[in-house]
């Protein structure tokens, strides 16, 4: 599969001000996987270490301080000369072992020919606590699930490389208009998880997703009951659980008592971290003023949550795949068609997406381009109706105002009309 983050483990890898790289991102999205395709594809070799699997592992880490003592014994350990600039260091599951993630201080002020990149399950939410880790010392990247892009790259190249040539302004020809939005609906599916995807690649079987998504939700679980950090894990299952019934519902924000009767935001404020922080799901906030700059006005008490796959989305709530794929109205419809929107915008631009709501109405999606208030509005279908968001453009006047649908890629009037298959070229596109 074509991962679009390889562009950035190139850059990574060529940077003069290189440090040792760790990729987060909830667990199955390919991490490992990446690590080592960039070993084989931009480096001579690579060498591999799990810490989950190779428990002996830890005794070096634990009695060495040393890089270069280190490097003589993961030589050793995989009969191999680990060479600067040529050879890739791969440390998998790190979190399995302190002393290893702490080392990577000693890699980038001793050892900084040594290229060395690690991942680990849950490992974000370890990294969201400064203490555990050597904060400065290395580079992060987030992995998440294949974009929508990575997905037709997947699964139809030659539809791919129609998309990959559409321009601004542009239009988009009728016949690949609906080709687009059939892998469209599939994505929303099938989702980005890269079993599912090589499953679907490989049986054309939808029972085959759904088992895979109904396993990996078992998993992720399995992981809440497993933790036994500070965080009540039971906690963490409740609000995971609550997420479709959250984005069910009409209003703006995240209610706690959603999440249990009676519950406080004082309770479940360390799960929602704890979520946010593993990956699994994505906060939006909301802003008391559209302006920029979009972070100064973050209402902290007021946000909503996605979660970080729009398959696993479908499948936690249920939805039969004919009401996708026969175009059906239903209640989660637009709720699904927001999640995916979110995870097409999110890297998109420097600064995250925001939401915003008034007693005029609520605008789905806010973007900060430059000095620039870009006003977002999705559309699961067709239909144009939005009155908030033309209030919105009418008194605000923002410099371009897009809507997200079914329809083609036109300007309508103020509204510039970008179609669902073509929000992850959004940036480009303005």
């Amino acid at each position: 599969m074509r991962r679009s983050v390889m562009q950035k483990l190139t850059e990574w890898k060529d940077s003069e001000d290189r440090k040792p790289l760790i990729l987060k991102g909830a667990r199955q999205v390919g991490k490992t996987w990446l690590m080592k395709e960039f070993g084989k594809s931009c480096y001579d070799s690579f060498v591999y270490f799990n810490f989950d699997e190779e428990d002996e592992l830890k005794s070096i880490f634990k009695s060495n301080k040393n890089p270069q003592r280190i490097i003589e014994l993961l030589g050793f350990l995989s009969s191999q000369k680990i060479i600067p600039g040529k050879t890739l260091i791969i440390f998998d599951e790190i979190q399995e072992c302190p002393d290893a993630l702490n080392s990577l201080k000693y890699f980038k002020e001793n050892a900084s020919q040594y290229h060395v990149v690690s991942a680990g399950s849950l490992l974000g939410t370890l990294l969201a606590q400064p203490k555990s880790y050597p904060v400065g010392m290395v580079n992060l990247i987030d992995i998440s699930p294949l974009t929508f892009e990575e997905f037709l790259s997947a699964i139809d190249e030659q539809l791919y490389a129609y998309y990959s040539s559409v321009v601004k302004a542009q239009r988009v020809e009728e016949i690949f208009h609906d080709r687009l939005l059939e892998v469209y609906n599939y994505y929303l599916i099938i989702g980005g998880m890269p079993e599912c995807v090589a499953s679907w690649i490989r049986y054309k079987d939808p029972a085959k997703i759904s088992q895979i998504q109904k396993e990996l939700v078992a998993i992720y679980e399995n992981d809440f009951a497993k933790h036994n950090g500070k965080v009540n894990s039971g906690r963490i299952l409740l609000v995971f659980r609550s997420i479709v019934t959250q984005l069910a519902k009409e209003n703006e924000k995240f209610i706690f008592g959603c999440v249990k009767e009676g519950a406080r935001a004082r309770e479940f404020e360390e799960a929602i971290e704890w979520l946010v922080s593993a990956g699994m799901l994505y906060r939006l906030y909301n802003v008391s003023k559209p302006e920029h700059p979009l972070s100064a006005f973050d209402q902290l008490n007021q946000f909503k949550l996605f979660l970080f796959d729009t398959g696993i989305l479908k499948h936690m709530a249920g939805i039969d795949n004919a009401a996708i794929l026969l175009k059906s109205d239903f209640q989660f419809k637009g709720p699904l068609t927001e999640n995916y929107i979110l995870q097409q915008l999110r890297g998109q631009f420097e600064v995250e997406p925001r939401y915003f709501s008034d007693k005029s109405g609520e605008i789905d999606f806010l973007i900060q381009r430059g000095v620039d208030i870009i006003p977002i509005e999705v559309k699961s279908g067709e239909n144009k109706k939005a009155a908030s968001f033309k209030t919105f453009i009418r008194n605000r006047k923002p410099p371009i105002a897009v809507r997200f649908s079914r329809r083609g890629y036109v300007k309508d009037g103020e509204i510039t009309n970008i179609p669902l298959y073509l929000a992850g070229k959004m940036k480009e596109l303005l």
